[in-house]
């Protein structure tokens, strides 16, 4: 509990000042994909607490938080695509992937000491996309340096 709630006041603490900063349509789009996220929040926990079988309620919560890193964990799957195609590791920041590495590893440890599936089944999966990312960034990682400074995307904003 203490981990996520340091974790989900930096998360607030990031989207707030991204509101701040940005223009009113990027602004108005984060606002509402804030209030999606704590509307869905919202559901499961009331509906949660609707299930009055303490067993029962402990796994649909488990499997929905299982659900939930996972999909965190795979989302850079969607830059490891580009990554491969164009042999740059400009979109995959090291640190990003070194960080997400080392954290999936010492939470699938926690679970496995605590026999906590809900904790070490998605972890381990985040352990091993973890190692996928960091070896694709070695990989290409001199490929990239080789290459121009100029980056292969150019924002238009």
């Amino acid at each position: 509990m203490t981990v996520n709630s340091i974790g989900a006041v930096f998360q607030i603490t990031y989207i707030v000042t991204f509101i701040v900063y940005a223009d009113k349509e990027k602004k108005m789009r984060m606002l509402g994909m804030l209030l999606g996220v704590f509307g869905l929040l919202a559901i499961i926990v009331a509906g949660s607490l609707q299930i009055a079988d303490r067993a029962t309620r402990w796994i649909l919560v488990g499997f929905l938080s299982c659900a939930s890193l996972i999909s965190m964990f795979a989302s850079p799957l969607f830059i490891i695509n580009l990554v491969i195609q164009t042999r740059s590791v400009e979109f995959m920041p090291f640190y990003l992937s070194l960080s997400t590495f080392l954290m999936s590893t010492s939470f699938l440890l926690y679970g496995i000491f605590n026999f906590d599936a809900f904790i070490y089944v998605p972890n381990g999966i985040g352990t091993i996309l973890g190692i996928l990312q960091l070896a694709l960034y070695f990989r290409y990682k001199a490929k990239s340096m080789e290459e121009s400074n100029e980056p292969i995307m150019v924002s238009q904003a």
